[in-house]
């Protein structure tokens, strides 16, 4: 018998606001799945992750996740018009840009995580 993989379930640090942390996240497009003592599973169609109630600089600046969207173009314009920089302090949101693995969005959360939002291919 050959044991092959699933899904993969990443834990995000929500930094020092975690309600502000759903809210952003929630403006993103994720919806929660369940959420309990300091946890929230969070998913936006086949992505999910785990957003654990938690401050650690160091780890959330030097972490990054990818999900995918299926377009990248639209979810751009969807993302400028909602001015999440204004709305949450240290959030960045990057123009489209081609990569050899396919083309991008990066954005930073309120807690400094890097979020690649690619095009699905």
């Amino acid at each position: 018998m050959t044991v092959t993989g699933g899904a993969l379930y990443p834990f995000v640090p929500s930094g020092p606001d975690f309600r502000l942390a759903m809210n952003f996240f929630a403006a993103l497009g994720f919806t929660p799945k369940w959420e309990s003592a300091g946890y929230a599973g969070l998913q936006f169609g086949a992505a999910f992750f785990i957003l654990q109630e938690y401050v650690s600089r160091e780890w959330a600046e030097n972490q990054m996740v990818v999900y995918e969207v299926s377009d990248l173009e639209a979810y751009y314009a969807q993302l400028l018009a909602l001015d999440l920089p204004v709305k949450f302090a240290g959030v960045r949101v990057n123009p489209p840009k081609d990569f050899p693995w396919g083309r991008e969005i990066h954005l930073t959360d309120p807690a400094g995580v890097c979020w690649h939002v690619r095009q699905m291919a």
